[in-house]
């Protein structure tokens, strides 16, 4: 009730941001000429914003994108306000397990360092369909995904931290929606099932496994004693290209929810407060809402589902590699 309030007001939580913030707010005098980062999704939408202002905190970003013709015309959106920007554009496509170790090949082949990491593309609502490798859409672009992502690009976040000394911050964006889901939670018996498949459903299962996923990532994290962070956040409800395959039902709904709904600049606000503000050094494992932390579902806080998760998607991903 306090979030649905906060969202409402946009009055302040705790961090001092809130519903109203936008990114530029929340990351007002950061200098963050000294990172890297890598965020997917960052042609269009609220992962443009995200670039486009740690590109403006000095930030080196790099846009990782599957159509490369919106990634040169978001790069040249950000250089046109700031000439001065460091942004690359690179292929990356989620759903498939072999774009994303070229993406992950072609990168350490740049021998730059890697500091943050923002797993921000996905796909909402869409019709039942099958990754080119066998896998359910949502569930391979959204999850899975960025799980192999991560995982590939761990060892270099490992030894930038260390040899840098500066802490390594990895953010995925879930959703609200991680509440609806399968009742099980997670349909690791029938992730592939058409029967029962619900678009919706099936959103809220990848968005809730973006949450196990930093959690449980998180857990190991600590354990090995690495100085990475791993959280999840709530952008907000924002009309932007993600809904294109349900843009008529949230037109629909936007007349009567009008006043829960943000602009862009406020919904990248919370990616880029956990992504640079300093304020959260050392914190991890959490799930954020317009700026400040938040209890996510039962579902979401269930370490042993997490683990099994992990598991499960190690298991697909050795699968598809050996197909």
């Amino acid at each position: 009730m306090v979030g649905i309030f906060s969202l409402v007001t946009g009055m302040s939580g705790p961090s001092g941001f809130g519903s109203s913030t936008t990114a530029e707010q929340v990351t007002e005098g950061i200098d963050a000429r000294n990172l890297t980062a890598i965020i997917t999704g960052g042609a269009s939408g609220i992962g443009l914003e995200t670039a486009r202002v740690l590109s403006l905190r000095k930030a080196h970003v790099i846009i990782a994108a599957r159509n490369m013709e919106s990634a040169k015309e978001a790069k040249q959106i950000i250089l046109q306000d700031n000439e001065s920007a460091r942004v690359d554009i690179m292929k990356l496509d989620l759903c498939s397990v072999k774009s994303v170790r070229l993406f992950v090949e072609n990168f350490l082949a740049l021998d730059l360092p890697l500091n943050i990491l923002i797993n921000n593309a996905g796909v909402m609502f869409c019709p039942f369909q099958l990754s080119q490798d066998g896998i359910e859409m949502q569930f391979a672009t959204n999850h899975l995904g960025h799980f192999l992502l991560t995982n590939l690009l761990l060892d270099k976040m490992k030894q930038t931290a260390k040899t840098t000394g500066i802490e390594g911050r990895i953010i995925n964006l879930s959703s609200i929606a991680h509440t609806y889901t399968y009742e099980e939670g997670i349909r690791l018996d029938d992730i592939n099932d058409q029967n029962g498949y619900s678009d919706k459903k099936a959103y809220g299962q990848s968005k809730l496994a973006n949450i196990l996923h930093a959690n449980e990532l998180s857990r190991r994290l600590k354990e090995e004693g690495v100085n990475i962070t791993a959280n999840s956040v709530h952008p907000g409800v924002i009309m932007t290209p993600l809904m294109r395959h349900s843009s008529l039902l949230m037109n629909f709904l936007k007349m009567f929810t009008f006043f829960i709904w943000k602009n862009v600049p406020q919904g990248a606000a919370t990616t880029c407060y956990v992504a640079l503000h300093p304020g959260l050094k050392g914190v991890s494992g959490k799930y954020f809402l317009d700026c400040n932390e938040f209890k996510p579902s039962t579902f979401a806080s269930n370490g042993i589902l997490g683990r099994k998760l992990w598991d499960f998607s190690n298991r697909l991903i050795n699968s598809i590699s050996k197909a």
